[in-house]
């Protein structure tokens, strides 16, 4: 029997139920010295001076060290942005958002560190802030002078708008909508240590998605040669992209140890955590869409401002994920788009589950409610008009890109025939004929993302050992996601050796120097295919082996239970003992050359309280098709987790400042996180679409809940007080904001 598509309990989980898990914080380094980072308590700033002597002198600190004292080149941290917004290690003569550091103290004990850093004295000259993006792009403000302009980078801005885009069409809708900020909020918190070894190589451990990727990055911004630098990720309590490769605080950790020669340690606390780490989403966009009253969308656009905070980082070449997906599900024959990405006095943008895709499919399913509401049809039926039909892929879209395989309107339907649709919308027209104080509210999304990003390729090895264990090792780096028991999933079933005595190993860029990490719903498509086709080698390298031994032709053997067996006989040698006379192993890289594109279909059922504004979601329907599943326990726990972040954006989570650039949510009594008790059961629905980019036919499922729900629900919500005359709520939808529009409708129609 195949263990594929097979429900396996996660391998990982009994350690961590017992014993717990050995994260960066917990490690053992005797002699260790601890870093506390003074950090910026204003947004924008001129630092006159700084003055540490008081601080050196107090119990237990070795080293106060200042970014005069780091000889680290201020670096451009991003994949994109003006060369003159370069963030130094330590700030020098400026500070740019409330967290920034502009110090390290150094403590034998970590209790020690908080006491001191209270006496380094910083005097700042204050300067205006810029929050709002809008004012941001204005330039009254500048981040960097010698930039002479806050927009960090343009996308889609050298040519104008087509004055003519909207013509033909007998309804033109124009919203702007708020994508908010949001903060990622692993359990885990960052966290760094460093140690030289004798041969003076450095040693960091780290919290990260990517070890490979931070070691280059480090080594790098450092100015060593990438192999005087060893990176370990321990086990990682969650990264959500905010842990995509390194931070500036990693390579300062290792300065450090080579500065003190001694080993050097930091991690965060929570409020430090929520404002010195990357933060995600922030984007301000005009949707304007048009069509005919028939239903048909003829054209769309999408003008974006996106926040990158005060230093470029992941988040500023995002917005091409946004313009790209665009159309989402939808043959729209005229799309346009471009995105200006602005530096803000903030937290710096990064990547944040699903990475520029929940911010297109946002946007695309926000305006087909808008049309369906401004020419009286059912958003569902809009929906079904304007869907890629099966039979057209391979499609190529008006955002560029090539989609692979899609049952868009099979996905739609499936969740609407659950859900009852045509019930709820009898029970909503009920209530509201009622006058009820509770409304229901009926949101719809489709969704399709592209997943493995510019990471197609990624490498891994499969060995047997003399004692019958097989060790495999991936670029992948799991932090949640199961690895270690999906790719030994993935050996056992050509091995026929039970997952049992499978150990998979990653994060250690001495054992394994290649890989590309973990993120963008990656893993399984590049790295597990990986695994695949490294077992599929290994498997005819033991024959060939084999059949020296067996004295039998290769063609006539097979493998399973750990043996290689000669076909019609009881003839067989075990993999150990072919292992024992020579080493057993085999590597292979895959390379897919292309993404992926999941897709699915959310449905949210959702009470509001016209009263209080309250909104309690009361179901979630969902369609998530990645393709064939290889253990649907671990794609469900993906899919569960991505609706729960998917609902927190709707209705509970932003990150906010104020005016002069001051964080208000920088812990989590201000920060709404939901726990299970805000959340429903999730009805998920099982639909497999294959793709032809590798041999497994999968793609990716672990951003996919968060795309599709956010937008199910925000729709939910304006759709339960549509009938008062709501037409758009923002994100989140608290019950100030949902209690505002419908006393601002009400007023509204009593003044018409």
């Amino acid at each position: 029997m195949s263990i594929m598509g097979t429900r396996v309990v996660r391998t990982e989980d009994p350690v961590f139920l017992t014993r717990g898990g050995t994260y960066t914080a917990d490690l053992t380094l005797p002699g260790a010295l601890h870093v506390t980072l003074v950090r910026s308590p204003v947004a924008h700033a001129r630092i006159a001076s700084i003055d540490v002597e008081e601080a050196r002198s107090a119990p237990g600190v070795v080293d106060v060290v200042t970014g005069a004292d780091v000889d680290l080149v201020p670096v451009k941290a991003g994949p994109v942005g003006n060369d003159a917004m370069k963030r130094p290690f330590l700030a020098t003569d400026r500070v740019r958002f409330v967290g920034e550091p502009v110090a390290a103290v150094l403590t034998e004990q970590p209790y020690q560190g908080p006491d001191a850093a209270e006496l380094v004295v910083v005097d700042y000259d204050p300067l205006p802030a810029v929050v709002d993006l809008r004012a941001a792009a204005r330039d009254e403000v500048l981040l960097f002078e010698e930039a002479g302009t806050n927009t960090v980078a343009g996308f889609g801005l050298d040519e104008p708008f087509d004055e003519h885009l909207f013509d033909g069409c007998d309804a033109v809708v124009t919203a702007d909508i708020v994508n908010q900020r949001l903060a990622a909020s692993p359990l885990e918190t960052r966290a760094a240590a460093a140690q030289v070894g004798d041969d003076g190589r450095l040693t960091l451990w780290c919290s990260t998605q990517n070890a490979q990727a931070t070691r280059d990055e480090v080594a790098g911004w450092m100015g060593i040669d990438a192999a005087q630098l060893r990176v370990i990720t321990p086990d990682v309590g969650g990264g959500f992209g905010a842990k995509i490769g390194a931070d500036l605080e990693f390579a300062l950790v290792g300065w450090l140890a080579r500065r003190t020669r001694r080993p050097v340690r930091w991690s965060e606390g929570r409020s430090e955590n929520m404002t010195g780490m990357l933060q995600g989403r922030g984007q301000l966009q005009t949707v304007t869409i048009g069509g005919t009253r028939d239903g048909r969308v003829l054209a769309y656009r999408l003008d974006v401002l996106a926040d990158s905070g005060a230093y470029p980082r992941l988040g500023a070449v995002l917005p091409t994920l946004t313009r790209a997906m665009a159309p989402g599900v939808y043959d729209i024959p005229r799309v346009e788009s471009r995105a200006r990405v602005l530096a803000t006095t903030t937290t710096s943008i990064g990547a944040y589950r699903g990475a520029g895709r929940p911010e297109a499919t946002a946007a695309i399913e926000r305006a087909m409610d808008l049309f369906a509401t401004e020419i009286g049809m059912d958003p569902a039926e809009v929906r079904r008009r304007n869907v890629i039909s099966p039979e057209k892929f391979p499609f190529t879209t008006k955002g560029g890109m090539n989609y692979d395989s899609g049952e868009y309107a099979k996905a739609l339907d499936r969740v609407l025939d659950a859900a009852g649709y045509a019930e709820l919308r009898a029970e909503q027209a009920a209530r509201r004929d009622r006058g009820d104080a509770v409304q229901l509210g009926i949101g719809l999304a489709a969704f399709v993302e592209i997943t493995g990003g510019d990471a197609f390729s990624e490498d891994a090895s499969v060995e047997v050992h003399p004692d019958g264990s097989v060790t495999v090792l991936t670029g992948t780096s799991p932090h949640g996601q199961g690895h270690a028991t999906a790719w030994a999933m993935l050996a056992s079933e050509h091995l026929g050796i039970p997952i049992e005595m499978i150990t998979v190993k990653h994060g250690d860029t001495d054992l394994v120097p290649r890989g590309a990490g973990t993120m963008g719903s990656r893993s399984l498509q590049t790295g597990g295919v990986a695994v695949d086709q490294a077992a599929t080698e290994l498997v005819e390298l033991a024959k060939r082996r084999a059949s020296e031994v067996l004295e039998a032709a290769v063609d006539d053997l097979s493998v399973s239970d750990g043996a290689v067996h000669v076909r019609g006989t009881d003839v067989s040698v075990t993999l150990a003992r072919l292992a024992e006379a020579e080493q057993l192993r085999t590597e292979a890289t895959f390379d897919s050359g292309a993404p992926t594109f999941p897709f699915g279909a959310h449905l949210a059922v959702v009470e509001v309280d016209v009263e209080s504004g309250k909104a309690v979601v009361e179901r979630i329907v969902t369609v998530d098709d990645a393709g064939p599943v290889l253990n649907p326990l671990l794609a469900e726990g993906q899919r569960h987790g991505g609706i729960a972040q998917g609902i927190a954006q709707a209705l509970f989570e932003e990150v906010v400042f104020d005016d002069d650039g001051n964080p208000l949510t920088a812990n989590f009594a201000d920060y709404g996180i939901p726990s299970a008790a805000e959340l429903p059961s999730f009805t998920l629905l099982d639909m497999a679409t294959p793709t032809h980019l590798n041999p497994l036919g999968v793609k990716g499922i672990g951003e996919a809940g968060t795309i599709g729900a956010t937008p199910a629900v925000q729709n939910a919500v304006v759709d339960a007080v549509a009938h008062l005359g709501v037409r758009h709520i923002d994100m989140p939808a608290t019950p100030l904001r949902v209690w505002q529009a419908i006393q601002a409708a009400r007023q509204s129609k009593e003044s018409s």
